[in-house]
């Protein structure tokens, strides 16, 4: 005689998803909210072209200079003479009487589109970078909105001559 076990059937039982779900509602606004959402912007650095076209005793002749130093900023144009020398205010570099500065020349050298940046080995990324930034271009409003004009964008890096 053979037995059969009857097993009463079972119900296929729902999952139930419903703490999840409140969970996740939750989980990903907060973690969306907690995002540090950054800005990543890339400076091109242009080498001065050497052949070609006007001669490297011309060029560099005609050559504007911002030496970064830890007093403060010296503007040569040509190069060798001093333009004009921007020291620090209370310890801060004074970005807006180099911008004005700028503005100022780029009225009379507005064909000229390079500038070299000579730093000392001691000024941080940060003022270099800030510097990179004010000799390239800067911002004015315009007809309601806020633009960014053009000064001399193809920037060239080199170490302060002593």
């Amino acid at each position: 005689m053979t037995f059969q076990v009857k097993r009463p059937k079972a119900d296929d039982a729902d999952i139930d998803i419903t703490s999840f779900m409140n969970l996740m509602i939750v989980l990903v606004p907060v973690l969306l909210l907690s995002l540090t959402f950054t800005k990543i912007r890339v400076l091109d650095i242009n080498l001065p072209e050497l052949s070609g076209g006007a001669s490297a005793a011309e060029l560099s002749q005609s050559q504007l200079d911002v030496v970064v130093s830890d007093k403060g900023f010296e503007v040569y144009f040509p190069t060798g003479k001093l333009l004009k020398r921007i020291d620090k205010k209370d310890g801060v570099y004074d970005y807006m009487a180099l911008s004005q500065l700028l503005q100022s020349m780029k009225l009379d050298l507005a064909d000229k589109k390079d500038a070299t940046i000579l730093a000392d080995k001691k000024i941080d990324y940060q003022t270099l970078i800030s510097t990179m930034d004010t000799v390239k271009s800067y911002k004015t409003v315009v007809a309601a909105s806020l633009v960014e004009v053009e000064l001399f964008p193809e920037i060239s890096l080199g170490d302060k001559k002593h």
